[in-house]
């Protein structure tokens, strides 16, 4: 009877300490786990905050390229508005009322410059931005860019070859720079750019350099450009 007493603390003698053994690697990796997770945050927060432009220096307006794309207004304005967008995103055509606003109470007191920032999901998007250029090429970059956005959900590579036509462009021309992917580098030379000023959708501007992300109303743009203007 003493015998089996004996076995039975034993036994409980032995659990207690496989317990013990197992929550004190329960703890390590908890902790272990907890100070990943709080590097990740400061890694994410750091990374964050070296891709978010400077906002309100005199450098500021410098600090987003323009590059040589497409634009609308003073090609010498003191304020320079650069947009990355996505043919196929429904926010940029909801924008698109938004730019016409500001260009009509601004007039040449803006430089308005279009650049492409084509999204991964957007299957049509990559081939839509190069047709424009392709576009530019004949000197209809703003005359296709608008046909695009009003037929937002055909853009097929069909369907941009029909709007060349449309637009009475030189067919075989445009046919083969679309189809030789002559743009297809300086597409994503826009989309790199934009990532490396912080963009990670669209549409995303940049007022003299100050960030303006998504479809937001004039009065949002008003303020930042009139703010603008009271300094030059």
């Amino acid at each position: 009877m003493a015998d089996n007493k004996g076995k039975f603390i034993n036994i409980i003698a032995v659990s207690a300490i496989v317990l013990l053994f197992l929550n004190l690697v329960f703890i390590l990796k908890l902790s272990n786990n907890i100070n990943k997770v709080l590097n990740l945050g400061n890694i994410a927060e750091n990374k964050e905050e070296a891709n978010r432009p400077t906002i309100g220096n005199e450098g500021a307006k410098n600090l987003v390229s323009a590059d040589d794309d497409p634009f609308r207004g003073g090609k010498d304005a003191k304020i320079t508005i650069v947009e990355f967008s996505d043919y196929q995103c429904p926010y940029c055509v909801r924008a698109e009322s938004v730019v016409e606003q500001i260009m009509e109470t601004y007039g040449n007191k803006v430089k308005f410059v279009y650049r492409d920032f084509p999204l991964p999901g957007h299957q049509f998007a990559q081939k839509a931005a190069e047709a424009s250029e392709c576009a530019d090429d004949q000197g209809k970059f703003w005359e296709y860019h608008d046909l695009l956005f009003e037929n937002q959900q055909s853009l097929a590579t069909s369907n941009l070859k029909q709007y060349a036509k449309d637009l009475g462009l030189n067919t075989e021309q445009f046919n083969s720079c679309l189809d030789s992917g002559k743009y297809t580098q300086e597409v994503r030379k826009d989309l790199n750019d934009g990532a490396s000023y912080g963009v990670e959708g669209t549409p995303a501007f940049f007022v003299n350099g100050k960030p303006v992300v998504g479809a937001q109303p004039f009065s949002v743009f008003k303020e930042i450009i009139e703010e603008e203007l009271k300094t030059i």
